[in-house]
């Protein structure tokens, strides 16, 4: 599941890892979210390997002729690019989005890849947590203040409703 919800009656997070903090008191709930990613790093040394050796299997007909020499190089291309395509892959699935809620204090606070952080806070008395159908299903959005932000836009629809459906339940218990 690429979201965790971490909630305690005494905090949520003393632990130095959170990305926001409202004064000294712990948030009551705190979601962290990432996007899921299938083929973790010793699937992808697996996965490379045997495309490389089954890459090979048809130049072994073509040992001692010229022709491997011609066929080498855009197989080596082939390799290359999705090595390429699998480490972008990995690059993008750095992003976290972490929400903390407090009885007064709602907090988002997303971090891109490159380490861009963009922050969002509201009252969660206010906060209204909507579901829109455009641009993807299930996209969902909180508004509160004077802005209207996206969350877990990279979850799959169902899990975005499951989420809203968290987070509404966390943001009622402490009102």
């Amino acid at each position: 599941m690429p979201f965790r919800i971490i909630s305690s009656s005494n905090g949520a997070s003393d632990q130095p890892e959170a990305l926001f903090h409202w004064g000294n008191r712990s948030p009551d709930c705190r979601v962290l979210l990432w996007p899921h990613r299938s083929l973790p790093p010793t699937g992808f040394v697996w996965f490379i390997g045997i495309t490389c050796a089954m890459l090979s299997l048809p130049l072994l007909a073509l040992l001692g002729t010229a022709a491997l020499w011609g066929l080498l190089p855009f197989l080596a291309l082939a390799v290359a690019g999705v090595w390429i395509a699998l480490n972008h892959s990995y690059r993008t699935g750095r992003l976290v989005e972490e929400v903390c809620l407090w009885d007064d204090q709602m907090s988002l606070v997303r971090v891109e890849p490159s380490g861009r952080r963009q922050e969002w806070q509201a009252n969660p008395y206010w906060v209204e947590l909507r579901t829109h159908d455009k641009p993807v299903e299930h996209y969902l959005t909180l508004r509160g203040g004077d802005r209207e932000v996206e969350l877990g836009a990279f979850l799959s629809p169902e899990e975005r409703l499951e989420l809203k459906l968290d987070l509404e339940d966390a943001i009622r218990q402490l009102r």
